[in-house]
């Protein structure tokens, strides 16, 4: 645990430096939604029916940006490799590092999130709902994105390859998110699919974390 506070502390402490780069994934998140209505015109019941898929897939590529700099930063300087000759196990700093990459990249995107539903027109129960999928389902995207990034260390042209590589393993997530909103806004219940997004991030958090400790040590020898 001491291991993991201190990895943890330290990204965030890096990730307040270079504050822009959290900056940077929700103004994107922000324009893709804003920018969406133009595209299908000002409709409000339009609007509210295709809302949680918008913000869902804008979150799903938002949280994209960041994930190529989650592991290559260290790798490029040989922190990362000091990191690995550490007593803290691999695995327990992946998770660290995944953790922050969620306070600083997946917390903020569900602060922002509300605000962009209301602009579309979702009501309160979509609303409630939509917030509470976000929040089960980006820890997710996460450490889905860790694995990705952790198979391009060393890689040229990672960005291109990491999207390919995570994107379509994004999909679960996306359906389910977005049939938790639909859901309710029908008026039916929404229990079954934050089930399966939980049970999804509840496997994704050993097998992914396994998967990028061994990525990692691959990549460092």
């Amino acid at each position: 645990m001491n291991g993991f506070m201190t990895v943890l502390k330290r990204d965030l402490h890096l990730a307040i430096r270079q504050g822009i780069d959290s900056m940077t994934v929700v103004m994107f998140f922000v324009l893709i939604v804003i920018i969406f209505p133009f595209g299908v015109g000002p409709e409000p019941n339009i609007l509210a029916r295709v809302a949680s898929g918008v913000i869902w897939v804008a979150a799903l590529l938002a949280s994209t940006l960041s994930l190529e700099r989650l592991f290559q930063i260290d790798y490029e300087d040989g922190s990362l490799e000091l990191l690995s000759l550490s007593s803290v196990a691999l695995e327990v700093i992946v998770l660290a590092k995944v953790t922050a990459h969620w306070l600083t990249t997946g917390l903020p995107l569900i602060i922002t999130a509300p605000l962009l539903a209301v602009l579309l027109n979702m009501n309160k129960e979509g609303l409630l709902v939509l917030i509470l999928a976000l929040v089960v389902g980006t820890p997710s995207l996460s450490l889905v994105g860790a694995v990705g990034a952790a198979l391009i260390l060393g890689a040229r042209r990672g960005g291109v390859l990491l999207a390919l590589i995570i994107l379509p393993l994004y999909l679960p997530v996306l359906i389910f998110g977005v049939s938790a909103v639909d859901a309710i806004i029908n008026g039916f219940e929404a229990k079954a699919q934050l089930l399966i997004l939980g049970a999804f991030f509840l496997a994704a958090l050993p097998l992914c974390t396994w998967a990028a400790a061994t990525s990692i040590k691959q990549a460092i020898e």
